[in-house]
């Protein structure tokens, strides 16, 4: 069982009245107003690191942040994407951090998308390039840098029925640096790749996967009807078709 950083339903809150935007509370496509659309939709899938211990993880995400429209894709490192997100204490031991920090949910200008209800993914079964569409909606065109992952539990069972202590990354929360766009009259697919991994002091850690991200744009039409999988046969990498 993860931790949870404490009262980040409040600081979502206090963030979202702040700023004034309005979380788009519908699975299917909510209409924007004022500017052109298009669609995005949201995959998970896992690279293998260690989910061989595993013989199920459970993964519940509340919903997505956005990074704020036309900012600049921050660089790998600054997304914890090498991190592990946790720090030591006087005695060298790691100490577990939450799946945000006060400073993320500070950030000027991001959009938080919440569920209308918490969305589950097993990563055991996102292998070998399978993927589980959590979410798609209709958003505003623009350019966004990041899209990072409101994930609240990871629930771990090991292959030999004993319980995975999992934790959810702190200073290197589930931010998926990959730059891309909502296009008018285009469904944009973005798949976030994430990973457990087996520290020294036998916790896991859930870790975002930077080769693993996807991005593909598709006419809206065409995306009509699908069932959550990955048709377009492609896995691993990242790619954009311009």
């Amino acid at each position: 069982m993860t931790d949870r950083t404490p009262n980040l339903d409040i600081d979502r809150r206090t963030y979202l009245r702040a700023t004034g935007v309005a979380a788009l509370g519908s699975v299917g496509l909510a209409g924007c107003v004022g500017r052109a659309t298009g669609t995005l939709a949201t995959q998970v899938t896992d690279q293998p690191a260690d989910i061989g211990d595993f013989e199920s993880l459970v993964v519940t995400v509340e919903g997505f942040w956005l990074g704020p429209e036309g900012a600049r894709p921050e660089s790998d490192g600054d997304g914890g994407d090498e991190s592990d997100g946790n720090e030591t204490d006087a005695d060298g031991n790691e100490t577990d951090g939450g799946n945000e920090t006060d400073d993320e949910a500070d950030v000027p200008g991001r959009e938080y998308h919440e569920f209308d209800e918490p969305r589950e993914a097993d990563l055991v079964e996102l292998q070998n390039g399978e993927t589980q569409l959590i979410d798609e909606r209709e958003l505003e065109t623009g350019e966004y840098p990041y899209l990072q992952l409101d994930v609240s539990a990871a629930d771990g069972t090991l292959t030999d029925g004993t319980e995975a202590a999992v934790d959810l990354p702190g200073n290197a929360p589930l931010k998926f640096n990959e730059a891309f766009e909502v296009r008018e009259n285009t469904q944009t697919t973005f798949t976030a790749d994430f990973a457990p991994v087996l520290r020294g002091n036998g916790r896991y850690l859930l870790r975002p996967v930077p080769s693993g991200i996807e991005v593909e744009y598709s006419d809206a039409e065409d995306s009509d009807g699908s069932d959550g999988s990955d048709d377009s046969g492609s896995s691993g990498g990242n790619t954009s078709d311009a």
